[in-house]
């Protein structure tokens, strides 16, 4: 993938930290790891990246806005889950994901989307494991120490940084609307602001 096929610059995903990975690294994300440094942080595969926003995209514009719900419980994910959210009109689920949302009919919480985004399978382990239960396809930012168990498309990101996550978030919504013929009506500066993200 060259250079002017990639969603947003090179130099955007690598300012906004996309593509720091961890110390441990899951056998499931070997595909999607570019190499690991020295310091034995992982380093992810920004094509990779790009090309499974796009296919995550894809699914997701063959669902209308109310069937599809982000969920995040890591507290740097909130506010840009609860922006795409409100641009899109879908659901979601920031902070404590109640046992039973999508399985228990009588919860107060109860919820029936059919397609899931989670932000981390390690803190959203509860949105995953009932969106199986359920039969919903689940979409996930995975890292490098994350399992892909139970999820049907991994984008592969940084889901520890704010920045790196709300950049991830921002194009998976521009994409969608584009798939849809519709208007996004927001940047990327909307989403994830930024100097430069340092690495360790």
């Amino acid at each position: 993938m060259t250079e002017e096929e990639l969603l947003i610059d090179r130099e955007e995903y690598l300012k906004r930290g996309v593509h720091i990975g961890t110390k441990s690294q899951h056998k499931d994300m070997e595909e999607f790891i570019f190499h690991v440094k020295k310091n034995q942080l992982a380093v992810i595969n920004l094509e990779k990246t790009d090309q499974q926003v796009r296919k995550a995209s894809e699914l997701l514009s063959e669902y209308e806005p109310e069937d599809i719900m982000f969920v995040g419980r890591k507290e740097e994910v909130i506010e840009s889950i609860e922006k795409l959210s409100d641009a899109l009109n879908t659901q979601s689920i920031t902070g404590r994901f109640m046992p039973g949302t999508l399985t228990n009919p009588q919860s107060d919480d109860f919820a029936e989307p059919e397609i899931v985004v989670v932000t981390d399978p390690e803190t959203d382990a509860q949105a995953i494991k009932e969106a199986k239960h359920t039969n919903l396809p689940v979409i996930a930012i995975t890292d490098s120490e994350n399992t892909l168990k139970n999820i049907d498309i991994a984008v592969p990101a940084n889901n520890k940084g704010e920045k790196s996550v709300a950049t991830i978030l921002y194009l998976l919504g521009r994409e969608y609307c584009e798939i849809r013929g519709e208007d996004f009506g927001l940047d990327l500066e909307d989403f994830a602001e930024v100097k430069e993200v340092e690495e360790e």
